[in-house]
């Protein structure tokens, strides 16, 4: 909850005035605020197109993952609706934040790509294995290959490393292939990301598919704005683990514009001033939402959403989905699909002491709700595994 700052703690500035007090934030005031922001303190009647701009973009690392996102917070989301957006090319899956998948609305495809086209190319250059083939390469000639080919029709990434091979022979196939990945704005294209439908992992380029190169680019300081409204109060460091840039000095021009608070060790918090921002007491329901859901993403300190150490990655290696599951606003277990014998049953697994009885009732019901959305019309069950430590 807000809190005022200790008495002798205050200070006077040069000219005898005194500062406007900062009031502090506590955990579960910002889990509050976060949760409220998300819209999982209460699920919204909204389309899903103006859902996924609110929330500047959702992580599709799995191509299912914005369906089990959307239904969360919506009211009445159906998958058909996505697969829409995504068929006609409304909503586009590519390469953003932090290097990693997300799916945004065309309109934010064009203005947020271009800011993080330099991440990417940082990323390969120097945080890849691929990068250090590429320091004697002339990667204008490369990325001009890339787009030729790429923009005939979508290819995998296999595909065009074979290409690229026979065109610049004396290169690594794969270190050529992910140049043009990173340094080349493309987009993924369907099937793969449909709900239901499968397909190989094929990428096109803007031109191709949607009609134009990106630009321009979003305002610095509209995508501060944008990430306090979808994450907010936070720093500048959390928006850079959000996004993977550095904007503190967009936070600092934006510092007459905004509300600012303190969390419980003294970290200078920005917001919008009319940001919601619930008691802390508000009574928070339990929600299902996917793996690596940008809430579990979007601070530096996660300990606002997520356990004290506990690590993200819950998403398995074979490609079974699974994701989180909130009590109290907070991470107390992880679910998993299963199959059983005649249903469909959701595992529920608690992380340190097994959920209190008294909250499973909650967590079932919203675990029923959750394979009614994934496997409508079957027959389901809910079972509560062993806590994992």
């Amino acid at each position: 909850m807000a809190a005022e700052p200790p008495e002798g703690l205050t200070q006077t500035h040069e000219n005898g005035s005194m500062p406007p007090r900062v009031a502090t934030l506590d955990q579960r005031a910002l889990n509050r605020a976060l949760l409220a922001r998300q819209l999982l303190l209460d699920r919204r009647r909204a389309s899903a197109a103006s859902t996924i701009e609110r929330l500047v973009g959702m992580q599709a690392q799995a191509p299912n993952l914005p369906y089990v996102g959307l239904w969360a917070r919506l009211i009445g989301f159906r998958p058909e609706e996505l697969s829409r957006l995504i068929e006609t090319r409304a909503t586009v899956r590519m390469s953003l934040m932090r290097n990693t998948i997300h799916l945004v609305t065309t309109r934010d495809a064009f203005g947020l790509k271009p800011l993080f086209m330099p991440l990417h190319e940082r990323g390969y250059m120097h945080g890849s294995p691929w990068g250090r083939h590429m320091r004697d390469a002339d990667l204008v000639a490369i990325q001009q290959a890339g787009r030729e080919i790429m923009g005939e029709r979508p290819r995998t990434v296999a595909e065009l490393a074979r290409i690229l091979k026979q065109r610049f022979p004396n290169r690594d196939a794969n270190a050529l292939a992910y140049g043009v990945r990173y340094m080349v704005p493309l987009v993924f294209t369907p099937p793969r990301g449909i709900w239901g439908a499968g397909g190989p992992v094929a990428l096109t380029t803007f031109d191709a598919w949607l009609g134009r190169p990106p630009g321009p680019a979003i305002e610095t300081e509209q995508l501060v704005l944008r990430y306090l409204a979808a994450f907010g109060p936070a720093s500048p460091a959390d928006m850079r683990a959000w996004s993977g840039l550095a904007m503190r000095s967009v936070f600092e021009q934006l510092r007459p514009r905004l509300k600012v608070f303190r969390d419980e060790n003294g970290r200078e918090l920005f917001d919008l001033p009319r940001g919601p921002r619930p008691e802390a007491e508000t009574d928070a329901p339990v929600r299902l939402i996917p793996d690596y859901d940008n809430i579990l993403l979007a601070h530096a300190d996660r300990t606002r959403i997520m356990p004290e150490g506990r690590h993200l990655g819950m998403f398995s290696s074979n490609g079974v989905m699974q994701g989180a599951v909130l009590v109290d606003g907070y991470v107390r277990a992880m679910w998993r699909p299963k199959v059983l014998k005649g249903a469909t049953a959701l595992l529920v697994t608690a992380f340190g002491k097994p959920l209190p009885r008294s909250q499973q009732p909650a967590v079932a019901e919203e675990a029923r709700a959750l394979l009614e959305f994934l496997a409508p019309g079957e027959k389901h069950e809910v079972e509560f595994g062993p806590a994992k430590p």
